[in-house]
């Protein structure tokens, strides 16, 4: 979710002539926040998820399953509910582990955060999947009668030429001015429509979102969409389809609702320095594409089977507002900037000042805002930082609110986030919000979203797990970002997680000239690992002291390191097998041997580490292909079909039918075992959650990490403030 403000929104042509006042004070912001706060040190790691439902309506009479847009008062209910328990408690602690619930861009999408930040400690990370259980349980209680919440990516007959939604509407409305969708479909804070309207006036013609068919037995070639309203006159832009948005061969969509309707799993951590933020930020970058392909989760788009898995591209083409100029389809003329890039897609450039960070790396095509850039680099922002943010200032504000036209720059950041907000990257780099005591963020946004709270838990506590291996072990993970802009694209493919090869470095240890060393893999039976980065690497672990400082210097590992060496030949093609889970020769140890050397140097009770493995362990068997992609398992699933007729349509009866099954698969009254281990029994056999439950699991924790006090009230404690803009 973005920036919220209230006010009155400007249209387009007004909002574009004050985009350049914007940037300047947006600007202006930025080094305020950073002069103020760029020595802010030891702030202790916190991190959240976010995770969005989706709310559909049963209706077993016409065996119709919709999207209820009845966020409002669902909302209303839920903050009604949260506040009541916060209210009834006496205990300061037990009111901020309160969740919180907020509203998304479709009027059918709830988002849950949790009430607090989480810390690393092992104990609580075991309370993330009760934490995200209590969530879907407070909203399953609280919804109207036959509604379920479904953490689903995307819907599957969103769009289609039948009653999708309840109540239904017709499409029609100014903002989107879909063939397909409603603009009641729109969250009504002015926000959202103003956003669809804007990127709509500002690229010239409405969205085109074109997802490649998937080429079942009985699909006709080629393939033309006949359910298109090629006919309908309502706006001048209704031609567009008739006139080459909608290519062959393609599942067409015209609007941002398609893309911004889709539901994913984002985690957002707080480092301990701006410098820790930034390697964070550039390690998790070469990760993002390889998440995207293990956790796809959407493979049905406007109710045909797409020959995609995943819904990163669907979502970045939705928000696309470049012009044809800035897309290169003709000459600048009118337009400043050639853009290779909608301004949601990944991300273009590392952060970090480090060694390791070469020139070689950073070989995308990178325009930038040059009076930005001028302007930071005289204030003395490092380069990278200042191309990064000249990068995004290249976008224009979306949206501009003519009540926060005039600020004060040294006391707010509402310019800086209008851009900043707006630029939807695989990872966002994240200032502390001015006046607060939230550190400096980094957000990991790849993922979809599961469809259960175990799944979902399983792979935040292995990012997270991942992001202190990176730091104790002061990992090295730089490829050319082209390489990632690769794998993004390979990670959509599908059945991408069994079938696809990725780009990765060999070696991620810190001396990158050693080209030959000996390491423990998971899945080669016995982990001393740990000795093997202490003694073999000279790396060893870097954990930080008491005040959040790291005693090791990164850049000395770096001192001799042969710059000769070609970016190609540090990295090579691997299997997501071999990419998670280790080779089979030990030459390359797998992100989960990098965890489960981590793991292995705490001090923690060996039932703890026995528990966090169940999730590793799944994370495993999914890279391995134990376990399919829930993206395999709905595409099968239509497919096997009885009223599947091989055509690549999916009826209203079958999405019926994947809905109950999916309510029942999270439920644990249906298992399946080629997504589920047999361990998993689901929601309605556990002991559902209470928040004096999740107090109690953290309070036990016998060495319990620093975290914040009551003392530092909610303004410091609320989850919500962890995803500030």
């Amino acid at each position: 979710m973005g920036l919220l403000s209230l006010g009155t929104p400007l249209d387009w042509a007004d909002a574009k002539q004050l985009a350049d006042y914007v940037r300047s004070n947006g600007v202006q912001q930025f080094l305020s926040i950073f002069y103020n706060l760029k020595d802010r040190q030891g702030e202790p790691l916190l991190w959240g998820d976010e995770i969005e439902y989706m709310v559909i309506l049963l209706d077993e009479a016409t065996q119709t399953a919709k999207l209820s847009l009845r966020q409002s008062e669902i909302l209303e209910k839920l903050n009604s509910v949260t506040d009541d328990i916060a209210n009834d408690s006496q205990s300061s602690y037990v009111k901020s582990q309160v969740p919180a619930f907020h509203p998304e861009f479709g009027r059918y999408m709830i988002e849950s955060t949790p009430g607090v930040p989480y810390s690393a400690g092992l104990k609580e990370l075991l309370t993330v999947e009760v934490n995200m259980r209590l969530r879907r349980n407070i909203t399953k209680h609280h919804l109207p009668p036959n509604h379920v919440p479904i953490t689903l990516t995307s819907f599957p007959t969103l769009g289609v030429n039948y009653p999708f939604l309840d109540p239904h509407y017709n499409p029609d409305g100014d903002a989107s001015r879909s063939l397909f969708l409603p603009d009641q479909l729109i969250n009504p804070h002015v926000r959202f429509p103003t956003l669809a309207a804007n990127i709509r006036k500002r690229r010239g013609a409405k969205v085109a979102i074109n997802v490649p068919i998937f080429f079942d037995v009985n699909t006709p070639r080629p393939f033309i969409d006949k359910t298109i309203p090629y006919d309908r006159d309502l706006f001048d832009s209704d031609s567009e389809a008739k006139n080459g948005a909608a290519k062959p061969d393609h599942i067409y969509m015209d609007a941002m609702g398609f893309g911004m309707g889709c539901s994913c799993l984002q985690l957002t951590f707080q480092a301990c320095s701006v410098d820790e933020a930034f390697t964070v930020y550039d390690a998790l970058a070469p990760v993002a594409p390889i998440m995207l392909a293990l956790t796809a989760a959407a493979p049905v788009y406007r109710g045909y089977l797409a020959d995609v898995d995943a819904r990163w591209n669907v979502i970045s083409a939705a928000v696309d507002d470049r012009t044809k100029e800035e897309r290169g389809e003709v000459p600048l003329k009118h337009d400043k900037y050639r853009i290779p890039k909608s301004r949601y897609d990944s991300i273009d450039s590392y952060l970090s000042t480090s060694k390791r960070n070469r020139p070689e790396y950073n070989d995308n095509d990178l325009p930038i805002n040059e009076d930005v850039y001028n302007e930071l680099l005289a204030a003395d922002i490092d380069t990278p930082l200042a191309k990064h943010i000249a990068h995004l200032f290249i976008r224009d504000p979306l949206v501009i609110f003519n009540e926060l036209l005039n600020q004060d720059n040294k006391t707010s950041s509402d310019h800086f986030e209008n851009i900043q907000s707006t630029n939807w990257q695989t990872l966002r780099f994240k200032p502390p919000p001015p006046q607060s005591k939230i550190g400096w963020r980094v957000e990991f946004r790849s993922m979809e979203v599961q469809l259960t709270d175990f799944e979902n838990a399983a792979f935040s506590v292995f990012i997270v797990l991942l992001t202190r291996a990176i730091l104790s072990f002061d990992l090295n993970f730089y490829m050319p970002i082209s390489k990632v802009d690769v794998n993004m694209q390979t990670a959509q493919k599908r059945d991408a997680a069994r079938a696809g090869k990725f780009f990765f470095r060999k070696n991620v240890f810190p001396k990158r000239d050693k080209t030959e060393y000996k390491f423990d893999s998971p899945r080669l039976g016995s982990i001393k690992s740990l000795d093997n980065l202490k003694n073999g690497f000279g790396g060893g672990v870097n954990e930080p002291d008491m005040n959040g400082k790291r005693t090791t210097s990164s850049d000395s590992l770096y001192s001799n390191y042969n710059t000769a060496i070609k970016p190609d030949e540090e990295m090579e093609e691997m299997s997501m097998d071999e990419i998670i889970n280790g080779k089979e020769d030990a030459s390359f140890p797998g992100l989960m041997g990098l965890v489960y050397a981590y793991l292995h140097s705490l001090n923690v009770d060996i039932e703890t580490k026995c528990e966090i493995k169940k999730y590793l362990q799944f994370i495993k068997d999914r890279a391995s292909g134990k376990y399919v992609t829930f993206a395999t398992w709905i595409r099968d699933f239509m497919r096997s079909h009885p009223d599947y007729k091989g055509d690549s349509v999916v009826t209203a009866k079958m999405n019926y039918d994947f809905i109950i099954a999916a309510d029942e698969i999270e439920r644990g009254v249906r298992h399946e075992p080629s997504l589920l281990p047999p361990s998993y029994i689901g929601s309605d056999k556990l002991k559902e959650p209470s928040v004096s439950d999740l107090c109690n699991s953290v309070s036990n924790d016998p060495a319990p990490p620093k975290r914040p006090t009551p003392t530092d009230g909610l303004a410091r404690l609320r989850g919500s403030n962890l995803y500030t803009v």
